[in-house]
């Protein structure tokens, strides 16, 4: 019997959000307790023996991963949201959609300058999320030490435009395709 991988955990939906999109289901793999434990385990081991001061998660499912890393780090966790869903004095970031664009946004005091940040999301597809949340995380001075995905869709060409930023990025299984 082979062991299984984070990817045999991923359910694919076929035709959604529309036709001819295969959208690669994490919930799956977070329902699954030995599946989600060895996605937090895999991301972990990127950073062994690394400082890390916060953990960074990109709305929505960022969250759930990213909670789960910043917890086992002993460290602290800090959400970027959708425009509007923060209360507080927030910094914003416009970045490009494929049918338009959308804003996400940071607390001005979730991070210090100098601290070293993850930002960990489930799935990198074009990066335009990652690269926003890359730049509000230094716009308030953090050191973002890298970015951490469950997926990557290497043919929409997110962790190029984020290499080309000097980010190093790690992924824990790709699909082809959109």
């Amino acid at each position: 019997m082979t062991q299984k991988t984070v990817k045999d955990y991923i359910r694919s939906i076929y035709d959604f959000p529309h036709e001819g999109i295969i959208f690669r289901d994490v919930t799956t793999l977070f329902a699954d307790a030995r599946g989600f434990r060895m996605a937090v385990d895999q991301i972990l081991h990127f950073y062994a023996g690394q400082k890390i001061d916060k953990v960074v998660g990109l709305e929505a499912r960022g969250f759930i991963l990213g909670g789960a890393v910043a917890h086992q780090l002993s460290t602290g966790f800090v959400p970027i949201r959708k425009k509007g869903k923060l209360p507080g004095t927030v910094i914003s970031e416009a970045y490009e959609l494929e049918y338009g664009e959308a804003v996400m946004e940071l607390h001005d005091d979730a991070l210090k300058e100098g601290e070293r940040v993850l930002i960990v999301d489930d799935l990198l597809a074009t990066g335009g999320t990652a690269e926003a949340g890359i730049k509000l995380c230094k716009r308030l001075g953090a050191d973002v030490i890298g970015c951490a995905f469950v997926i990557d869709l290497p043919d929409l060409g997110g962790r190029d435009r984020l290499q080309k930023l000097g980010m190093p990025v790690h992924v824990l299984c790709a699909f082809e395709g959109a």
